[in-house]
């Protein structure tokens, strides 16, 4: 070893980048496991950024000729100057010293993001969908999704419920890259390629999930499912990993001689106190009559839970939702229901201005500790919610603290499917429920899955092809299969965060929207994609002369052509031609596609920013968004420096010129759920004196020191 590491030196006097890889790929080998999953790591991993303007000191690749299937230069060049007039660039060839040079085009060069580079990474907005006044964006990022969770570490560092990816299998179909050359079936170094694809990707997941409870899902079929299973036990060994098997295409895929491939594998990686949330679905027929989950449940006789009518744990204050703060009117005498006021606005209105009608007392949404708190649900839905019986009052002593409780609307679509029987009313009209008896001794889900709302064909291919009127993807999953997957661990999380950096078509987002239709709350999904085109079309566009970043490329890319659409589409109810989408969601939620969701989304691209114009301020354009996403992707959003040296939105507020810290500190104060602040100054002790005269719920950060410290390390591979 002594011998090798003398070598090594020797080397790095000569050629520092060529010692610096031998070094790191000593380290490897010297750091094999003597048992378990050893595998190559092989070639770092590099990017195409062809979005990306050339700059001086880029990292460049040279590009074929237009209509070329070659791959053309794989070398990396350094970019020395750049040629403004002429649109060309002069290029030092990496790891040859100063003996090869050339001048080349700036048009025949793209940009090369190897994986151990820094990056600092930016978000430009290419759209958004609006439909709720209330709830946070779901965002979708166009971006290699190493970079983006990269970019995750500053805004969701210990922030994720759950982590839901569908990588790709490793087929040897032509269904991923590695290094921008699709992976072959007769690849030799197949398998080590896929194992360290993925292996650097979960490390930075450890970075961004709850380690006091979370969970992972990996979706996996026969082809990698063992060593996954292994490199997972590695990555994690403080976890607990279970492995469901899951029907999906009953029909059958051919495997040449072998057995049809009906099924799939889901990997759940447990983390801190993190449990499957009973249900009461098996998620396993039996062939018992009526045992079709997906279905006909039967009638119960268990008490049902209702939801408490007060809201608690996060986005509880008044301010957080300013409709649903109104009094409750009951009678001073009896404690029944008089009637439901209006909205007390603006928020800055006393509540003691509200008059009680005669002979009645009014009850308000007060927290525990005193301060103003907000109801579940808006006044007028309260009011259809105790005409049909589904809302009552509590205990009344005459007092102005009363509970109410109400049927969530989990219970009520329960209600419409049979799953729960009303029996009878009390006295007041107020709803007697049970479950079926069968439906009772469920407990936990099995670890064999075989619903029908799980077929990949029907609810996948078909279903999206419903949405997206002749847009094909390859192999999406079920809706409803990844619904189900989710929501054992978001179903009682009514602002759980979820991230899928695998999200091709985006059928995670989706049915992150269906579970907060039907239980309420405000989760959020952050999808992440490339916009790659498919094998086929990629032939057909290099024979008519397109390369990527050229915009026919692009508007056939995944993110722009699927996800982004699909999204769009399932917020709206329309297809991309603004036509209503035909058919019905299925299942315990039916209703009409074409109603849409009451959600928001933004669509972002990646970007790469130079560090200097981060330091010197003039890169806050692009790094805005991160700075939006980390205060909960809600509300406003500041773009643009302030012309006044200070501005606060709903979330988040930004000081750009210090010595406006009075004012800023002033209007912070007054904004109820304000949880960041942003304060631009490279003098740390003036940070400090202005952190500690901010209210104890806001979190200072200082800029750029903040954003540049998480990135300022090589990324390894």
């Amino acid at each position: 070893m002594s011998r090798l590491t003398d070598l090594i030196a020797n080397v790095k006097t000569k050629d520092p980048s060529l010692g610096a890889d031998l070094d790191r790929e000593f380290k490897v080998l010297s750091s094999r496991l003597p048992f378990g999953l050893n595998f190559e790591r092989h070639r770092p991993e590099a990017v195409e950024l062809p979005l990306r303007p050339i700059r001086r000191g880029d990292k460049v690749r040279i590009l074929p000729p237009r209509k070329s299937s070659q791959n053309g230069d794989q070398g990396l060049w350094h970019v020395i100057s750049i040629n403004k007039l002429k649109k060309e660039a002069s290029l030092k060839l990496i790891g040859a010293g100063d003996t090869e040079q050339r001048n080349v085009a700036l048009d025949d060069l793209v940009v090369v993001a190897e994986f151990r580079d820094k990056i600092y990474p930016g978000l430009v907005s290419t759209g958004s969908v609006r439909r709720s006044d209330v709830r946070p964006s779901h965002i979708v990022i166009n971006g290699e999704n190493y970079h983006a969770l990269k970019a995750l570490t500053f805004t969701h560092r210990g922030k994720i419920d759950v982590i839901y990816i569908d990588p790709p299998y490793n087929t040897g179909a032509r269904d991923w890259k590695y290094n921008n050359n699709y992976v072959e079936r007769d690849d030799q170094y197949r398998h080590s390629k896929w194992l360290a694809m993925m292996e650097r990707r979960l490390l930075i997941t450890k970075e961004l999930l709850k380690p006091e409870e979370s969970v992972l899902i990996v979706t996996i079929d026969e082809k990698e499912y063992l060593r996954l299973g292994m490199l997972l036990e590695q990555i994690f060994p403080e976890a607990r990993i279970q492995m469901i098997t899951s029907l999906i295409n009953p029909k059958g895929v051919a495997r040449g001689q072998d057995f049809y491939r009906v099924d799939e594998y889901i990997y759940f990686v447990f983390f801190g106190s993190c449990a499957v949330t009973k249900l009461n679905d098996p998620m396993i027929l039996t062939g018992k009559k009526n045992d079709n989950f997906d279905k006909e449940p039967k009638e119960t006789t268990r008490k049902v839970r209702w939801g408490n009518l007060l809201r608690s744990g996060t986005d509880a204050k008044r301010s957080d939702r300013k409709h649903q703060f109104y009094p409750i009117f009951l009678n001073k005498e009896t404690g029944k229901l008089h009637s439901i006021g209006e909205p007390l606005l603006p928020v800055t209105a006393d509540r003691q201005s509200v008059i009680a009608p005669n002979g009645t007392v009014a009850i308000w949404p007060i927290r525990k500790d005193g301060t103003e708190g907000r109801w579940q649900v808006g006044h007028s839905r309260l009011r259809e919610l105790f005409d049909k019986g589904y809302a009552s009052v509590g205990k009344f002593n005459g007092g102005d603290r009363v509970s109410f409780s109400y049927l969530t609307d989990n219970i009520i679509e329960q209600i419409n499917t049979g799953a729960i029987s009303i029996i009878e009313r009390d006295q007041n009209g107020v709803v007697v429920l049970a479950y079926s008896e069968e439906q009772e001794s469920i407990e936990n889900p099995k670890t064999m899955w075989n619903k029908t709302s799980h077929s990949a064909s029907e609810y996948g291919t078909s279903l999206l092809r419903q949405i997206l009127p002749g847009r094909s993807f390859p192999f999406p999953k079920s809706l409803y299969a990844v619904e189900d997957a989710l929501k054992f661990f978001i179903a009682q999380k009514p602002d759980a965060k979820v991230l899928d950096f695998f999200s091709g078509s985006g059928t995670t987002a989706h049915a992150v929207m269906r579970i907060n239709r039907q239980f309420g709350g405000n989760r959020q999904c952050i999808s992440v994609t490339n916009n790659e085109v498919s094998s086929d079309e990629q032939e057909k566009l290099i024979k008519d002369g397109y390369r990527p970043g050229d915009e026919k490329w692009e508007q056939l890319g995944i993110c722009d052509y699927i996800t982004k659409p699909r999204i769009k589409s399932a917020i709206t109810g329309k297809t991309p031609d603004d036509e209503e989408i035909k058919g019905n969601y299925k299942f315990i939620d039916e209703f009409p596609i074409s109603e849409g969701f009451e959600e928001n989304a933004e669509f972002f691209t990646l970007t790469y920013e130079a560090k200097e114009a981060v330091n010197h301020n003039l890169a806050f354009k692009r790094i805005a968004p991160l700075l939006w996403l980390r205060a909960g992707a809600a509300g406003a959003r500041i773009d643009t420096l302030p012309e006044n040296g200070w501005e606060v939105c709903e979330r988040y507020g930004v000081l750009s010129d210090i010595d406006q810290a009075t004012p800023f500190i002033h209007r912070i104060n007054q904004v109820e759920g304000l949880c960041i602040a942003y304060i631009v100054t490279d003098d740390e002790r003036r940070f400090q004196a202005i952190a500690r005269r901010l209210p104890k719920t806001v979190e200072p950060v200082r800029l750029y020191e903040a954003y540049l410290s998480n990135f300022s390390f090589a990324n390894g591979d």
